[in-house]
């Protein structure tokens, strides 16, 4: 099984995506990285679908390099295989930047997933 990275960040019907991507296929981990300011409001939504799920929060405030670095740190040594899929319907093009760069910086690979009238599928 591979582990999802989801980027979740405010917008009409984001959550809704990630959360139907999160059940839509056997993960071993889920990662959501999220802002400092949007993990609080998480606790009150179901997105875990019954799954493991972990909230990297990030200060958008910083730069994409001082972003990545954090999710680099907060992802070392918890990602169980060369690949991982990630999915960003969600979120900004700076923490998409921030999300790619760590993952590269970890020597992982990615498949980009996502949800789609015949389910979850690798794009």
């Amino acid at each position: 099984m591979t582990d999802l990275i989801a980027c979740l960040s405010e917008g009409k019907g984001t959550s809704a995506h990630v959360a139907k991507v999160i059940e839509g296929m056997e993960w071993n981990k889920v990662f959501l990285v999220t802002t400092s300011l949007f993990k609080d409001r998480l606790t009150s939504k179901n997105l875990n679908k019954g799954k493991e799920v972990e909230i990297i929060a990030i200060d958008t405030r910083k730069t994409i390099t001082e972003m990545s670095a954090e999710i680099r740190k907060a992802l070392e040594g918890k990602i169980s295989d060369l690949e991982v899929a990630l999915n960003i319907v969600s979120g900004e093009g700076r923490e998409h930047m921030a999300v790619i760069s760590a993952l590269l910086h970890l020597g992982l690979g990615i498949r980009l997933v996502a949800l789609t009238r015949e389910g979850v599928r690798v794009i």
